[in-house]
């Protein structure tokens, strides 16, 4: 197996070659190493080098022999050390597996490396004073979104048809937008978020990760997605039973809404916003019933309620061994961690009542609708350098600040709906275009099937940056 069909081999196709023998484990990590070190020296989208050998796995996993690769926002995987992108954290070393990396080792995924992050996850832009900036494959000289946007960068330059991230704001499908791949963030209590934490950020942080294909998320979300035990959120189990049994079957005519208004002070490229009304448009033809509409939310709402991811991150910081030294850490982080020390329980019932004021809101759009379509991102991915992490921001200057680029992913977050951004266009300079769908909670069957009728219908596969493998 040479670099170009591997980069062409979704993690699915992947596994049956495995399985029928066509290539041996061996052979694809082989493979995958040489892929990732190429991508790595284009992108600078691995922490360190690739891990030797790669972590432990089941070999009679569903997946066995497949590459992917951790993200760094650990602790994730036992014995692997982490930083969360900063150097502040440095030395820190996971002692246990969260449990989504049980299920990835269960699976039998082969971690191969540590994805790049900003620091702490708190941004758009996965630049970093502990790892420098990372590269779009699309575009050298343009960001790949953030949190997870080492990850997304790995996926779309075929250097791992998989790759992990979280995505407590957007940190998912943000970078799915600006790659090009597909970021599918779960419902809440989906995907297990233990066991060191029961409710991760106050419930805006969801696990899974990025990938080329539907049936590739539908097949991990199967893997990983099953109730998580002794947790404080649990999603119900999908209708038909598995979410690829819901791409076998369809989802039925489905009353579909499309806004690109966005739940944020900013402007969105007229661009971006035909690409979604396009989509509209496409699943119109499909057969679905398409209105524009959205629910009714307030911008300093979404703010406040982020505010519980950022806060919860950072604290957790302070229950650690070593709490960090703020010198060492850029300036909106260290803003953030100074911020935290002086939260109450006044504070935090004030976001949690903002919280509430997006969840009743969006819970009530999604009983007469089954289906929102928006764009990812309000614009093209941006070039590096533009989200400024130096000093002079509060946290919720910051939180505005990236959320006038991506305003439309946080509101899910706080609401705990199923979302995915799908990687349906391309603009005139030849960047990927994301689309985000949206479905009520626990309502991932309905989100994988549509998304699999758009990629029948607008398939993106053959649509690959020019630095990819492949």
């Amino acid at each position: 197996m040479d670099a170009h069909e591997y980069a062409n081999l979704d993690a699915t196709a992947l596994a049956a070659a495995l399985r029928a023998g066509e290539v041996t484990p061996d052979e694809v990590e082989a493979v995958a190493r040489r892929c990732l070190a190429a991508a790595d020296a284009d992108l600078n989208a691995l922490t360190r080098p690739p891990f030797e050998p790669g972590l432990s796995h089941d070999p009679d996993g569903p997946l066995a022999g497949v590459p992917f690769v951790v993200k760094d926002s650990g602790p994730v995987a036992r014995g692997v050390p982490f930083t969360l992108g900063s150097r502040a954290l440095h030395g820190a070393v996971g002692a246990v597996d969260q449990e989504v990396m049980a299920r990835f080792r269960s699976a039998g995924l082969v971690a191969l490396g540590q994805s790049t992050a900003p620091e702490l996850g708190l941004s758009f832009a996965t630049e970093s004073s502990a790892y420098g900036v990372t590269r779009n494959p699309w575009d050298l000289g343009r960001g790949v979104g953030g949190s997870s946007g080492g990850s997304a960068a790995l996926v779309a330059a075929g250097a791992v048809p998989f790759a992990h991230g979280n995505d407590g704001g957007g940190s998912l499908r943000v970078p799915a937008s600006a790659c090009g791949v597909v970021g599918l963030k779960p419902s809440r209590g989906r995907v297990p978020c233990g066991p060191l934490v029961g409710e991760a950020a106050f419930g805006l942080v969801c696990e899974f990760g990025l990938t080329r294909t539907v049936r590739d998320a539908a097949l991990l979300l199967d893997l990983v997605g099953a109730p998580p035990v002794g947790e404080k959120h649990v999603a119900p189990p999908p209708p038909r039973g598995s979410h690829l049994e819901a791409l076998r079957a369809g989802p039925g005519r489905l009353r579909v809404a499309v806004s690109t208004r966005p739940w944020a002070e900013t402007g969105v490229d007229p661009q971006v916003a035909e690409a979604a009304r396009d989509v509209g448009r496409v699943l119109e033809w499909i057969g679905h019933a398409v209105s524009e509409e959205a629910p009714e939310l307030e911008a300093e709402d979404v703010v406040e309620a982020s505010l519980l991811a950022a806060v919860s991150t950072t604290a957790a910081l302070f229950s650690g061994p070593r709490p960090p030294d703020p010198s060492l850490m850029e300036a909106v982080p260290a803003r953030i961690l100074t911020e935290t020390r002086g939260y109450g329980a006044l504070d935090v019932v004030a976001c949690l009542q903002a919280q509430h004021r997006i969840t009743g809101p969006v819970g009530r759009f999604f009983q007469g609708c089954d289906l929102l379509v928006t764009p990812t991102l309000a614009g093209l991915p941006l070039p590096h350098g533009t989200l400024d992490h130096g000093a002079g921001h509060t946290v919720r200057s910051w939180l505005r600040d990236i959320y006038a680029h991506g305003p439309f992913t946080a509101p899910f977050n706080v609401s705990g709906n199923p979302a995915v951004s799908l990687p349906l266009a391309q603009s005139r300079e030849g960047l990927p275009v994301g689309v985000q769908l949206v479905a009520a909670h626990g309502r991932e069957d309905l989100l994988l099937a549509v998304a699999a009728q758009l990629e029948e219908a607008v398939p993106w596969r053959d649509r690959r940056p020019v630095p990819a493998l492949g």
